[in-house]
C-alpha cells in the first residue's frame, strides 16, 4: 500500500511538472500576441514608452479603438480581408474534394501504378515553390480567358490565378492516403458487396469517419493560402483582387508616408491592422483544433 501511495505521489508530481511546463510554454509564445492586441489599442507614443517595461502587456493608460477607426479609414482593409477570405474558403473546400479524392483512389482502390504516382506526388514535395514561380507566372499570363468583356488572355489580376494552382496539393493527398489506410478495409469490401459504387463508398462510408483528417487538412490548407504572399504578389497588381498579406505592405507604405511629417510611425494602426488579419487564423484553429489534435495522434498510433 505505502509503495502503491508513493508511486501515485510521484505520478501526481510528475504531472504537474509537466502541466506546469506546458503551461509556462504557452504564456511565453502568447507574449507577442497578446503586446500587438493590447498596443492596438494604444497611441503610438505610448506603445514606445511602454515597450521596455511589463505595460506593454497590460491594457492600461489611452485605451480605445481609434487605431482600428484610423486603419480602417486609411485604406481598405476590408476588401483585403474578404479578397483573402475568398480565396483561402474556396481553395480550401475545393482543395478537400479533390485530394481526399485522390487519396481515396490512390488508398483504398486496387489499381496498377497507383504506388508509382504516390511516389511521383510525393517527390514533388521536395520542389519549393520558387522554383516553379515564374514558369507558373509564364503559363496563367497566356491562359484565356472567358468574361463579360470577351476572350482576352491572361489571369493577372482576379481571383481564380490565384485559386486555382493552388487547389490539388501533394502534402494533403499525401495526408488523406496516410489516413486512409488505417481505416479497415472490411468497412470498404462489405460495401462493395452490397453493390456499393465507389463513389457512394467514398461520399457515405469514408468521409464521415474521416473528420480529423479533413479538419487537419483544412487546417494546413487554410493557413497556407491566408499567409501567401510571393504569389499574389507577382500577380495581382489591382487593388480589388489584393489579399491581406499583399495589402500589409501597401498600408504600411501608405501610412508611413501620409505620416512621415509627424515625427513618429503608426506603430498603432499597424498593430490594429495584423490584429485584424490574425483574428481569422486564431478562430479556424480553435474551432478545428480537436479533430486537428486527434488526426495526429491517430496517424501516430496507426501509421
Amino acid at each position: 500500500m505505502n509503495s502503491l501511495m508513493t508511486n501515485r505521489k510521484k505520478q501526481n508530481f510528475s504531472n504537474i511538472l509537466r502541466y506546469g511546463f506546458m503551461i509556462l510554454l504557452a504564456i511565453i509564445f502568447s507574449f507577442p500576441v497578446v503586446f500587438m492586441i493590447v498596443s492596438s489599442l494604444k497611441p503610438s507614443i505610448q506603445i514606445l514608452r511602454d515597450s521596455s517595461t511589463l505595460l506593454a502587456f497590460l491594457p492600461v493608460g489611452d485605451i480605445s479603438v481609434e487605431n482600428y477607426v484610423k486603419a480602417f479609414q486609411r485604406a481598405p482593409i476590408s476588401l483585403f480581408v474578404f479578397n483573402s477570405l475568398l480565396v483561402t474558403a474556396v481553395t480550401m473546400v475545393l482543395g478537400l474534394l479533390i485530394n481526399s479524392m485522390a487519396g481515396f483512389a490512390l488508398a483504398c482502390m486496387r489499381w496498377k501504378g497507383k504506388e508509382i504516382l504516390l511516389s511521383v506526388i510525393i517527390a514533388t514535395l521536395i520542389l519549393p515553390f520558387e522554383t516553379i514561380a515564374i514558369p507558373l507566372l509564364m503559363v496563367v499570363s497566356k491562359l484565356p480567358w472567358i468574361g463579360l468583356e470577351g476572350l482576352r488572355f491572361g489571369w493577372l489580376n482576379s481571383y481564380h490565378v490565384q485559386i486555382i494552382p493552388f487547389i490539388v496539393d501533394a502534402f494533403s493527398i499525401f495526408l488523406f492516403v496516410q489516413f486512409f489506410k488505417s481505416l479497415p478495409y472490411d468497412l470498404i469490401e462489405a460495401s462493395r458487396i452490397d453493390g456499393a459504387s465507389w463513389l457512394r463508398i467514398y461520399a457515405q462510408v469514408i468521409v464521415p469517419i474521416s473528420g480529423p483528417v479533413f479538419a487537419t487538412a483544412a487546417i494546413l490548407r487554410g493557413l497556407f493560402m491566408w499567409n501567401q504572399y510571393l504569389w499574389p504578389s507577382m500577380v495581382v497588381q489591382s487593388t480589388q483582387f489584393r489579399p491581406v498579406m499583399v495589402g500589409l505592405g501597401y498600408f504600411w507604405q501608405l501610412t508611413s508616408s501620409n505620416t512621415a511629417g509627424e515625427g513618429i510611425l503608426p506603430w498603432g494602426e499597424l498593430m490594429a491592422y495584423l490584429t485584424v488579419i490574425t483574428v481569422p487564423v486564431i478562430v479556424l484553429f480553435v474551432v478545428l483544433q480537436r479533430a486537428f489534435v486527434e488526426s495526429i495522434a491517430t496517424t501516430g498510433l496507426k501509421g
